[in-house]
């Protein structure tokens, strides 16, 4: 049987380019430790060089880098998530839900230390695996996250690695469905479509999202998803999935203002408040089961953690700490966390009422410098938060998203030490970067008007 060699002739290029990205994967995935950050730096680095190149060749042919993105991803089926502990919680989770116990009432020591008649499968390993953070602290993640986990729990098996893959074959599929309607949005836009690969093949996505197992792709499904039923006029539907994605991941809320002006312009003020009133319904209803008051009071006391006492990888908030060292002599987390939150809620909902939004297009420029206010002048920025800003990126002129989720790996780099300090020179490096950029887009300045990525 003869081989049709013309397909390789003519792809010799970008099959060499795919097959390198997948052995830098594979070594991603299953050589790799968090503390070797100079593998980890070229790998990553590389793996961004390669992605570029490759939309940049073979841009034109959709199947192929859909192909590339899939099996990218695929790589890491039966990979242990080498950057992140965060999956022992969600196993943990996804096990008290099926023994029929409130995630959110309990921290994960105080189960421990009630001896329950019927144990989950690894329970010791997955409380040592998760860490102290999360052993002392309740459940924050919202319903729709808890039932994932769930179903992670349910591929067949009942090892750890039987629920990584469970878990992981639901974020592939999420991130196909991001593919298939991003693609339709950009159709729609007279946008290039290859553009939606910006966010699939872009390593931080595969790396972060499928490698390390974090459910911003399902968060973003439902946005994406929700964003293209609203272009195609059917608000109820787009209302039920943005409420969907607000019960995986409470971000979202943030990006709600958004909407009125783009109901305003191109509905009316009923449809408006059909949509709040149905996004809010569908999210009680969600979080129904697990409603008592200790739930309102635990759930409200973890998610101030963000606020008043995590700080991770921040920009804004690290001067501002800085100033507050220097005038009270100790850390001002508490007061800055609330400031800056309360100046986040003024800058979001001025940038939606008062900028254009004639368009979907609009919209989602919009949604997307919104994000990107609450990332500067949050306390906690981890990698994977990132995920929402790149794939809004991709129908924005604006490109430091990209930039920022290349740039961003330096984060990890407090990890090459025993304990976990962050180098702060090298995050004022990374948001040096990020800054120049940003500035640079926004005023259009001349070195940056011929960039394209």
């Amino acid at each position: 049987m003869q081989i049709n060699t013309t397909f390789f002739k003519l792809n010799k290029i970008s099959i060499l380019l795919t097959l390198a990205s997948l052995l830098f994967y594979f070594s991603f995935a299953y050589n790799l430790v968090r503390t070797d950050y100079i593998k980890l730096l070229t790998l990553y680095i590389a793996l961004f060089v390669v992605c570029y190149k490759l939309i940049q060749i073979v841009g034109y042919n959709f199947k192929f880098l859909l192909v590339t993105a899939i099996l990218s991803r695929l790589i890491f089926i039966v990979a242990t998530p080498n950057l992140s502990q965060d999956f022992y919680r969600f196993i943990w989770d996804g096990y008290l839900n099926q023994l029929g116990i409130n995630p959110y009432l309990y921290s994960a020591t105080e189960i421990v230390n009630q001896n329950l008649e019927q144990q989950m499968p690894n329970q010791q390993q997955l409380y040592d695996g998760m860490g102290w953070l999360s052993q002392g602290n309740n459940s924050n993640y919202p319903p729709i996250n808890q039932l994932f986990f769930v179903l992670g729990n349910w591929f067949p098996g009942s090892s750890i690695l039987s629920s990584i893959i469970g878990m992981r074959i639901c974020i592939i599929l999420a991130d196909i469905g991001v593919i298939f309607y991003g693609r339709k949005l950009l159709k729609a836009f007279q946008l290039p479509e290859k553009s939606i690969f910006l966010y699939a093949l872009n390593p931080l996505i595969i790396i972060e999202l499928t490698g390390n197992l974090h459910f911003e792709s399902i968060m973003i499904f439902f946005i994406i998803f929700s964003l293209y039923l609203l272009h195609k006029g059917k608000w109820f539907w787009s209302a039920i999935c943005f409420a969907f994605a607000i019960s995986t991941k409470l971000i979202p809320v943030l990006l709600f203002p958004f909407f009125i002006k783009w109901f305003l312009k191109h509905h009316n003020l009923k449809s408006l408040i059909g949509f709040y009133a149905v996004v809010g319904i569908t999210v009680l209803l969600l979080f129904l089961p697990f409603i008592s008051s200790d739930f309102i009071s635990n759930y409200a006391n973890t998610t101030s953690l963000w606020f008043n006492n995590f700080e991770f990888n921040a920009s804004i908030y690290y001067i501002a700490r800085t100033i507050g060292y220097s005038i009270s002599g100790y850390n001002q987390i508490a007061i800055i966390g609330k400031c800056l939150a309360l100046l986040i809620f003024i800058i979001v909902w001025s940038l939606a009422l008062f900028r254009k939004v004639n368009n979907m297009q609009q919209l989602i420029v919009n949604m997307l410098l919104g994000l990107t206010v609450y990332f500067l002048l949050s306390t906690t920025v981890h990698p994977w938060y990132l995920a929402t800003l790149v794939l809004f990126s991709a129908f924005s002129n604006y490109k430091y998203p990209l930039i920022w989720s290349i740039v961003i790996i330096l984060s990890y780099l407090a990890y090459a030490n025993a304990d976990n300090i962050e180098n702060l020179w090298l995050v004022a490096l990374e948001y040096a970067v990020v800054f120049l950029f940003m500035i640079g887009e926004f005023f259009n300045l001349k070195p940056f008007r011929n960039i394209k990525i």
